[in-house]
Formats: structure tokens, C-alpha cells, sequence
């Protein structure tokens, strides 16, 4: 189940994409809530790979910078839908952000993220919605409708 919801992740956040590609001016809170998603991600696996996160958990990010992040996780996020089991049995130690040291599997952490995502997209297309943008639905059984 963890390879399709890693797939559904990204094609959620490639149609959220779009929807805020209806809004000719999206609002700073809107991109904010989006960069946030996106940096969220980028987090989580920079701690899976053992490295400091390059973006703050909530980032200033114009359009382009979130899709060039968006980019970027996606990549990370298909090679771990093709990992072996025994990676995502590992347990992986990191600190949050607020230096607070933890221990998780990877695919709980995985699952995590793609989770965190689900409400966060939510957020952005009821916001799309206000704004008299196109918002998308993003939910798993659209995305497993269409496989």
C-alpha cells in the first residue's frame, strides 16, 4: 500500500499544482500553505537520507519555487515507492524542528508525509475554491480510478 499512496502523493500535488495555476495571483497565505506542504516533504526526506533540510518548514515561496521543490521531492519520492522492504523497515533517528531527538521506520515516516499532504491539499483547494479558482480533487480513489 506504501508504493500507492507515495504515487498518490504525487499526483495529488501535481493536480493541486494546476489548481493554483487557476488563480492568476495566488494570495501569500495560499502559497505559504503550499510551500509548506512542499517543504514538509523535502524535510522528511532529508532526515530519511541523513541530511539537514535545505527549506524551512514554513517557507516564503513564490509559485516557481514551490514547483521546483515540488520537482525535487518527487524524485525522492519515486525511488522510495520502488524500495526494497528491508529499507522501509529501517529505523531512521532524526530531531524535529525543534531539536527534540526521535526514532521512526521509514515507512511510518512515509506514510507520515503522504498523510500530512491529504489535509494540507484540503486547505488549498477549499482556499482555491474561495478565490473563484478550479479546485481539484485530490482524493486516493480518484487517483486509483484512474490507474
Amino acid at each position: 500500500m506504501l508504493p500507492t499512496l507515495l504515487h498518490h502523493l504525487i499526483w495529488a500535488d501535481l493536480r493541486t499544482a494546476s489548481a493554483l495555476d487557476s488563480i492568476a495571483e495566488p494570495p501569500a497565505e495560499l502559497l505559504r500553505t503550499w510551500g509548506h506542504l512542499l517543504a514538509a516533504e523535502a524535510t522528511w526526506l532529508a532526515r530519511l537520507a541523513g541530511r539537514e533540510p535545505e527549506v524551512p518548514i514554513w517557507p516564503t515561496l513564490d509559485r516557481e519555487a514551490c514547483r521546483a521543490l515540488m520537482v525535487r521531492n518527487h524524485d525522492e519520492l519515486r525511488r522510495w515507492a520502488a524500495a526494497p522492504s528491508a529499507d522501509l523497515d529501517a529505523t531512521v533517528a532524526y530531531a524535529n524542528s525543534r531539536g527534540t531527538r526521535f526514532e521512526n521506520r521509514v515507512s511510518d515516516i512515509l506514510h507520515h508525509v503522504a498523510m500530512h499532504g491529504m489535509y494540507h491539499r484540503g486547505q488549498v483547494a477549499q482556499e482555491v475554491r474561495r478565490l473563484g479558482g478550479e479546485p481539484v480533487s485530490t482524493d486516493l480513489i480518484f487517483y486509483l480510478r484512474e490507474q
